[in-house]
């Protein structure tokens, strides 16, 4: 239904300036898996639709999104070549991987996209109505939660929990948002730290409680659900996904690309797609963009330090 839906929004978009970099394809990476439709997949669709000129989607997944970076770093620096990525790759693994073949001086923003808003989800029956009931549990008891991987942003926005109220987390790594969705439904996990639009379905059907959101601001599909810094928690935890090119790419191209990046995140198609699928369009421009990866390797790091985490 969701590949219909994908072709439909694609007809029914209305005509766009097309301003071809050149007569070339241009190759969008995406350093993770895709399946048969994605945000990905329809981004890629609309921007060359937009450009008048054909942008390839090729997945080079693997060791959480580094084989793909590194295959962008490795690219020529003339904007035929550019990566949709979480922040993962970017701000995470180069403080877990030695020599990981790439720093942030390797590439440069473009555009950020979305924000990947996490979430604390636990069963309708769970007795934590609110972060401070969790916060206050974990203090007499230790809690089991899961999330998509070790060290991935869910599982160190739960660590900010923790630094920020004491208590004792214990964390069960899985691949993937829905393991630890499924073990949250079957009661053997306390909660789950996931990316909410993974469990929308499952949150809207009443079958989990979202309990908070590590935004700054609350989910716009579940807006009576409070951040968890409106709990009083003081545990913020941003995750984005935006689009990157390799370090050198000229300003030009990088200005006509950011103009068709925000062209594609305010066409009427693509956000009802990407609302279908729990995406939450946050487009910031390349300065921003630039300061926010940034800021948040600062931060990744000094909460990897804390916790003990040696590059292996």
């Amino acid at each position: 239904m969701r590949a219909l839906l994908w072709a439909a929004l694609l007809l029914a978009g209305g005509p766009a300036l097309a301003q071809p970099l050149s007569d070339r394809p241009i190759t969008l990476i995406s350093p993770y898996a895709l399946g048969g439709s994605s945000s990905t997949r329809v981004l890629a669709d609309i921007m060359g639709r937009i450009l008048g000129q054909t942008v390839v989607l090729v997945a080079r997944d693997g060791g959480s999104g580094v084989v793909g970076m590194q295959v962008l770093a490795a690219a020529p620096a003339d904007g035929h070549t550019l990566a949709y990525t979480a922040i993962t790759p970017l701000v995470i693994q180069p403080h877990l991987v030695r020599n990981v073949g790439y720093s942030l001086a390797s590439f440069t923003s473009v555009c950020n996209v979305a924000e990947n808003v996490l979430g604390i989800v636990v069963r309708p029956d769970s007795p934590f109505r609110t972060m401070r009931d969790l916060a206050a549990a974990a203090r007499q008891r230790p809690l089991s939660f899961g999330s998509p991987g070790p060290n991935s942003v869910p599982m160190i926005a739960v660590e900010r929990v923790r630094a920020a109220e004491g208590g004792e987390y214990v964390h069960v790594p899985f691949r993937g948002d829905q393991p630890p969705i499924m073990e949250t439904l079957a009661g053997r996990l306390d909660f789950g730290a996931i990316v909410v639009g993974s469990g929308g379905d499952l949150i809207k059907a009443g079958r989990l409680r979202l309990l908070a959101v590590f935004s700054a601001r609350r989910h716009p599909e579940f807006p009576d659900v409070p951040t968890v810094e409106q709990q009083g928690v003081a545990a913020v935890q941003h995750s984005y996904a935006g689009i990157h090119a390799p370090a050198g790419t000229p300003e030009p191209v990088l200005a006509r690309l950011e103009a068709v990046c925000r062209e594609a995140t305010e066409d009427a198609g693509f956000r009802r797609f990407t609302a279908s699928v729990g995406t939450v369009i946050d487009f910031k421009g390349r300065a921003e963009q630039t300061r926010l990866i940034n800021d948040l390797h600062a931060s990744f790091g000094r909460v990897l330090h804390d916790l003990g985490v040696e590059p292996q």
